[in-house]
């Protein structure tokens, strides 16, 4: 993860806390959240953050439509890359993605086809029939961040691979649904996992959701299998849910190259799909719908 005194990801060679560090205001705060903050390093946000990060929420959602658009039999996903960066540049943002992390990320959009499960880089190879693809999103507006990431199947493709796209996205959509103030944040997990598992897939354990708005990542981590985090959700949280599900084993290999493509160990295909969700006094709201 990135450092304060790090180069900025935007590539201005000045530091990263000189540059696009995000200013946090300091308002009034409510006892819970300092309680929040102290006890789970996990920033409640302002009606004011909240309302800027729904708009670079929505943009990402945007973004990420238009590259789902995009998406067909012979496009490079280096295409979708330079497309994604025309729009974060009309809208006069920058993709979070971009030179993120160590080493650099060096793309501004993650593409991740098949058995790759996530934080796969654009390159010009041209997509084929039956593909599935994950188009993962990070947009940086007036320094608030939403993130999203959908599934894209390429034409018609093969009963194992749309099954987990389909079984990635309900595992989602369900775990969404019980969210309210004062759930454990270990019941995400519990239900992600119990569904998965009685469709006959698996959920991979070695990266997590997160929270999101006022950095690209922070507290909390928000684990997509069994677990046993207590930590009650509270209004004010905004964070990523973004299970990834594999057709196979549940293990990640990470690319001894690049450092940074995650594919499943067995070659099984994996489907993964994503919103940014905040926490209201009581339910939710999917900042990315």
């Amino acid at each position: 993860m990135i450092s304060r005194n790090d180069p900025c990801y935007c590539g201005s060679g000045k530091k990263w806390k000189k540059c696009h560090y995000p200013t946090v205001p300091s308002p009034e705060i409510s006892s819970d959240a300092e309680y929040y903050l102290s006890k789970y390093e996990v920033i409640l946000k302002t009606p004011e953050q909240i309302e800027k990060i729904r708009t670079a929420c929505l943009l990402s959602r945007d973004i990420c439509n238009e590259l789902v658009k995009a998406s067909k039999v012979g496009a490079t996903t280096n295409e979708l890359n330079d497309l994604s960066d025309k729009l974060h540049k009309d809208a006069g943002a920058i993709p979070a993605a971009l030179h993120y992390g160590q080493p650099p990320f060096p793309k501004g959009i993650c593409t991740s086809l098949n058995e790759v499960i996530c934080h796969g880089i654009p390159n010009d190879k041209p997509l084929k029939e039956g593909d599935i693809m994950n188009i993962d999103v990070a947009s940086i507006l007036d320094g608030y961040y939403g993130d999203t990431s959908q599934m894209v199947v390429i034409g018609k493709t093969s009963v194992p691979r749309q099954k987990v796209v389909d079984v990635a996205y309900e595992s989602l959509m369900r775990s969404i649904s019980i969210l309210r103030p004062g759930l454990p944040i270990c019941e995400i997990g519990r239900t992600i996992e119990e569904y998965a598992s009685k469709e006959g897939c698996s959920v991979v354990y070695q990266f997590v959701g997160h929270g999101v708005g006022l950095h690209f990542h922070e507290a909390p981590q928000v684990c997509h299998h069994m677990n046993n985090d207590p930590m009650p959700l509270a209004a004010g949280m905004t964070f990523t849910i973004e299970p990834m599900i594999n057709a196979g084993k549940r293990e990640a290999v990470i690319d001894q190259k690049n450092k940074w493509e995650a594919r499943t160990i067995d070659g099984q295909p994996s489907a993964q799909w994503e919103h940014t969700v905040l926490i209201t006094e009581t339910g939710h709201e999917i900042l990315t719908l």
